[in-house]
């Protein structure tokens, strides 16, 4: 099979499409059939080292396709089913071995290429939205980069919920797909906290953040009191440490650096949010945009846009 390789840290460069043996599932785990890969920021970050893990490594956390042999004490998933995954390094292949107790069984209709757009990002914005701070009715929230994959699937859900979304965007183009996914007011990153202040009179009630080091600070100032910052990624780079008592001069203001892996811990969590993601793309209910699909070996390529920005919505690999 063709796989992508990192021998070592570092920029996109160290990306190598090379040929490997097929693998073989063991006790617990399926073969899969590749289909479609999603590319996320972490898979960035795990390149580069930010999120270290051993070396060689072959990144990718998400995709979907077709069981093509099970291992030993598989019960729950059998040879031809259409799974999707998250969370389970190593995906940027022609062939995936994942634990069985990842697989997660799409949806009748639904495309694998859907299930990997919309699964590590759709499963992100639910706990954001669902759990990390529950939105209510009513609610003003503040999405960043409410464009890119996560922020147009957290404006939906947020809408689903009642609240008023405020996103901030780069450039036109992308404030059409943000008003699109229901966003009620579009800003630009200058100044956005004496925008949101001048909307909501108090501030925000959450900022999802997943940009971090150039807009942590106005995201703060974007709160009302009482508001919580869910800082979840770090596209800008890594936020410098600060201190605590900025929370507290803020107006008592709630600090969260979340993670889907704690909201997705059991198989049980891991299947209800599915069900609910998946059965809202399945009904429409929830719109996927997929920007950009590139061959597998063009995952430098993929990579480079991904990092200068200049895309919306999801990338694909496709094998």
């Amino acid at each position: 099979m063709r796989t992508v390789v990192v021998p070592t840290y570092g920029d996109s460069s160290v990306l190598q499409y090379v040929e490997r043996p097929d693998p073989a599932p063991g006790p617990g785990e399926v073969l899969i059939d590749v289909a479609a890969i999603g590319i996320n920021f972490a898979d960035v970050y795990h390149r580069e080292g930010r999120y270290p893990l051993p070396l060689p490594l072959t990144p990718g956390s998400e995709g979907a396709g077709t069981v093509a042999a099970v291992g030993p004490g598989v019960t729950d998933v059998v040879v031809g089913d259409r799974v999707g995954w998250v969370n389970v390094v190593g995906s940027y292949a022609e062939k995936a071995v994942i634990p069985a107790d990842k697989a997660i069984l799409l949806p009748e209709g639904l495309s694998p290429e859907l299930a990997a757009a919309v699964l590590l990002q759709g499963l992100t914005a639910h706990y954001l939205s669902h759990s990390t701070y529950p939105i209510r009715p009513g609610d003003d929230v503040l999405v960043h980069a409410a464009a890119g994959g996560v922020g147009l699937l957290l404006t939906q859900m947020a809408k689903l919920r009642g609240a008023r979304v405020i996103g901030t965007v780069s450039s036109p183009e992308k404030e059409k797909l943000a008003r699109q996914a229901g966003a009620d007011e579009v800003l630009g990153y200058d100044d956005f906290a004496e925008g949101v202040k001048e909307l909501t009179g108090s501030g925000a009630h959450v900022v999802y953040d997943g940009v971090g080091a150039t807009t942590f600070d106005a995201s703060l100032a974007s709160l009302r009191p009482l508001g919580m910052m869910v800082l979840y990624g770090a596209a800008s780079g890594p936020v410098p440490p600060f201190d605590p008592q900025r929370l507290n001069a803020g107006g008592s203001l709630f600090l969260s650096r979340p993670s889907l892996g704690h909201y997705a811990a059991t198989r049980e969590e891991l299947l209800s949010r599915a069900g609910d993601v998946l059965g809202w793309v399945a009904s429409g209910a929830l719109k996927v945009h997929i920007s950009q699909r590139y061959p597998l070996a063009d995952v430098r390529q993929a990579h480079d846009d991904l990092e200068a920005r200049r895309t919306t919505g999801k990338l694909l690999l496709i094998p």
